[in-house]
């Protein structure tokens, strides 16, 4: 069961068992994240890059004021690469209380899903390393699938230790650049 989000509270969502999502695209993939976890939905910032960070980070965006660290999906799950378009979609997620940026190729829409649609990710994709950023899977439009990411698990412990590894000082350097 998929709808086009209308104004429910949390609450009536909660009693009705059902989650919202925001869709998004990377690829030819779809994929699912929480709205709780979403602080904001940007069309092409100005990224700029960062020395020394691991190859996954994009860069740093200056969004009001504060420095955003931003990651490309694409590159963090290790998709198909395609042509790059110029103008992509950063999502400013609240992850484990740190705001972080996500490179999106497209966003779609907010959902609305039944959380007993939500299945757990195949057993085979279960036993790759990556899997613990897999919340879960759900049909959505006409025998697509979503993949619900879990973006609190979505950065392994010493991938985080490399971001804030990355020395301060390049950082407020390549901001103001």
């Amino acid at each position: 069961m998929v709808d086009v989000f209308t104004t429910d509270t949390e609450e009536e969502l909660e009693n009705e068992g059902l989650m919202q999502l925001v869709g998004f695209e990377v690829g030819r993939e779809i994929f699912g994240v929480d709205i709780l976890m979403v602080r904001e939905i940007i069309r092409s910032a100005p990224i700029t890059a960062v020395p020394n960070s691991p190859e996954f980070v994009e860069g740093v965006i200056n969004l009001r004021g504060d420095i955003i660290p931003v990651i490309d999906l694409r590159k963090r799950l290790n998709l198909f690469t395609e042509a790059v378009q110029d103008k992509n979609w950063v999502l400013i997620l609240e992850v484990e209380g740190s705001v972080t940026g996500f490179v999106v190729d497209r966003v779609d829409e907010v959902l609305k899903i039944d959380e007993d649609d939500i299945e757990p990710a195949p057993e085979i994709v279960l036993a790759g390393l990556e899997s613990q950023y897999i919340r879960g899977v759900c049909e959505v439009g006409e025998k697509r699938l979503m993949i619900l990411l879990n973006f609190d698990s979505i950065l392994l412990a010493n991938e985080i230790k490399q971001l804030k590894a990355t020395d301060t000082s390049d950082v407020a350097q390549a901001a103001s650049a």
